[in-house]
């Protein structure tokens, strides 16, 4: 990386103007400092990203028309729009997560898409506790506008116009989207002084408490309603808002999950529906033969074999040692590369 003096002398080498090479050292001082690339215009973008200039001028102008729309079904019910990027702006939306985002520090209490974190993580932080609280951001991503991203990107260093640029290949109709490979890390970015907020307050309370994305979970001996209204507040006043009818409050049940873990005792475990769920199947497939159970459960997906093979390796992600994880996985690992 160039120090600012070399940037000087680069400058003036071009016969770049005084007042022009002042006001660009200002910026590469702003970006070093951050450990963010330098970009002082879009043509310099373009080049950096790999780019043709014209391109990225119709990415940053008409986002939607480089976005592909479909919906999906919510495990809870509903439809969530998907808004995948084509492989162009996906490009440039990955040389942003790359080069800026993962130079960003984020709060330690953030698990979601974070490197070094997952779900196991986050529901670690639970484990065994009498009381449990879940939370939920209502349209946790189209409620983070441009103006949220540029004014971050504006923070590193960037000159308005570059931190525009930045900003619209994250965004589209003006806010972030689900699909987009900015999305979740830089929520994570915006939000960290949320999470430091509900973290001091957690732990003037006694509390643990993580994020995973839109999920937010408070665990300790005992939380009040009057906590659960201040956490509300604190959320409203940074600009979101609360998914009220998927907030619980578990006191002294064996049944609290944790980002689809089992948090009731003093190790992770998967739900007991799902155990049951992949014993049942694997039993029958052990029996009866592969082909013979999915003939005779008319199971048509393809990738049938793929995806029970992927919930016991989850299994034995959560419980390493468990004898029965271990055993339906024997069972199905015959299975690859044979017909039956």
């Amino acid at each position: 990386m160039k120090k600012i003096e070399d940037w000087k002398r680069f400058f003036v080498s071009r016969g770049i103007a005084r007042e022009l090479i002042d006001t660009y050292l200002i910026q590469v001082s702003a970006l070093l400092k951050s450990g963010s690339p330098i970009v002082f215009e879009l043509e310099h973008l373009s080049f950096l990203m790999g780019i043709k200039y014209e391109t990225l001028l119709r990415m940053i102008n008409g986002s939607s028309s480089f976005y592909r729309k479909f919906t999906i079904k919510k495990r809870s019910g509903g439809d969530r729009l998907i808004e995948a990027p084509y492989p162009s702006l996906l490009q440039c939306q990955d040389w942003i997560y790359k080069n800026i985002l993962l130079n960003c520090a984020v709060h330690e209490n953030a698990h979601g898409y974070v490197p070094g974190k997952s779900i196991f993580t986050n529901a670690s932080a639970h484990l065994n506790c009498k009381t449990l609280l879940k939370m939920d951001l209502k349209d946790f991503f189209p409620s983070i506008k441009i103006g949220w991203v540029v004014n971050f990107f504006f923070s590193l260093g960037y000159a308005k116009n570059v931190s525009y640029y930045l900003a619209a290949l994250c965004c589209n109709e003006g806010r972030l989207v689900q699909g987009a490979s900015t999305s979740p890390y830089l929520t994570n970015i915006l939000l960290r002084g949320l999470d430091e907020r509900l973290s001091r307050l957690s732990k003037k309370h006694n509390l643990n408490y993580t994020r995973y994305a839109d999920d937010m979970t408070f665990s300790g001996g005992y939380i009040s309603t009057n906590f659960l209204g201040v956490v509300e507040c604190i959320i409203s006043n940074s600009g979101l808002t609360t998914n009220n009818s998927k907030t619980r409050l578990m006191i002294e049940t064996n049944k609290k999950i944790v980002t689809g873990l089992s948090v009731s005792g003093k190790s992770l475990r998967i739900t007991r529906e799902l155990r049951r769920s992949i014993k049942q199947d694997v039993f029958y497939i052990r029996t009866y033969g592969f082909l013979s159970h999915i003939s005779q459960q008319k199971i048509k997906d393809p990738f049938y074999l793929d995806s029970i093979t992927g919930k016991v390796n989850f299994w034995l992600q959560a419980e390493p040692n468990n004898i029965e994880a271990i055993e339906c996985k024997n069972v199905l690992l015959p299975l690859f590369g044979r017909n039956s």
